[in-house]
């Protein structure tokens, strides 16, 4: 009786195993004819560009020539725009929202001088938890809406010994190895070429501009390279001094992949970084987000001069 029951049950577990086997074999065919997930994405990230441009153009026409965006404790800059219109974030279906303290979330266009200027009066970060299509469709928004050139600002820990807080740096260069490059997946042809070129993705040009402008207000600047990393959390003692040997000035959680999109979609790149902390083993303090927003603060008044003389002579 027990091996009739054994081989009863051994028939049903071999039924059982070829009926999946057969099953799966069907969706196997049913799915080969059918998008793969990663054909369903490229399309989606297509699709919710056109949507939130379209969402925007449906608010106002304005079509700048300058884009903007500031980054912790910079916010106050858009007092320096003669207010046309705002656009919160969180009024573009399927735009992503900023939740980084200090960081307003939302689109301020107006004029300053004879510019028309588009400004993120807040922007979104990786550690948010939005993927790299993400962070830099505020920037492919502004693109479409006619901005040619952008200046991104960011608030950043100093690598280099030479630099103190409250310190501005021109972005000469930056190091993208830590962070998903932007461009993975399929290429939008509209915006720019499968295989852009990084080889001078910030302006001569504009650097120019921002030395000159700097030098006529008696601002200091500095110069050099900047790395962007995921965060949340701060760098290690390790990496930062890993950093520091890879050539990086400044290291930061936000612009490199925005200056990735931007030089991708043909627009002129300026970046500017505000020193508001510096690397804990030269400074022998661990850093704190409340650091950071209080020293861009104290840096506002030289910061909104700086920028407001380089965005007049673009």
């Amino acid at each position: 009786m027990k091996n009739k029951t054994n081989t009863v049950l051994l028939s049903l577990i071999l039924v059982c195993a070829l009926a999946a086997a057969v099953f799966t074999g069907l969706r196997y065919f049913n799915d080969s004819s059918s998008t793969s997930y990663k054909e369903d994405n490229d399309k989606q990230v297509a699709a919710k560009l056109d949507s939130c441009y379209k969402q925007v153009r449906k608010k106002t026409d304005f079509q700048p020539e300058i884009a903007i965006v500031l980054g912790s404790g910079l916010g106050d800059f858009a007092k320096q725009i003669k207010v046309k219109g705002t656009i919160p974030y969180a009024d573009i279906k399927g735009f992503p929202v900023s939740t980084a303290p200090g960081h307003e979330g939302k689109f301020i266009y107006g004029t300053i001088g004879d510019k028309k200027v588009i400004c993120m009066k807040g922007r979104v970060h990786l550690y948010e938890g939005y993927t790299p299509d993400d962070v830099v469709l505020p920037l492919r928004v502004m693109r479409e809406m006619g901005a040619e050139t952008v200046v991104l600002t960011n608030a950043a820990g100093g690598l280099n010994p030479d630099f103190k807080v409250g310190d501005f740096m021109l972005i000469t260069d930056h190091i993208s190895s830590f962070v998903r490059n932007p461009l993975i997946g399929a290429n939008i042809d509209k915006l720019g070429t499968r295989f852009p070129s990084m080889t001078d993705v910030y302006d001569k040009k504009i650097q120019k501009i921002v030395k000159r402008s700097a030098k006529e207000l008696g601002v200091p600047l500095d110069e050099g390279v900047y790395i962007q990393l995921t965060g949340p959390s701060y760098e290690t003692t390790a990496e930062l001094k890993a950093f520091r040997k890879m050539g990086a000035d400044a290291v930061g959680m936000s612009t490199v992949i925005e200056a990735i999109a931007a030089r991708h979609a043909g627009m002129r790149v300026c970046g500017i970084s505000c020193i508001t902390n510096m690397a804990a083993y030269l400074s022998k303090k661990a850093p704190s987000e409340q650091e950071v927003i209080d020293a861009g603060n104290r840096s506002a008044s030289q910061f909104n001069k700086l920028l407001l003389k380089t965005v007049e002579q673009l």
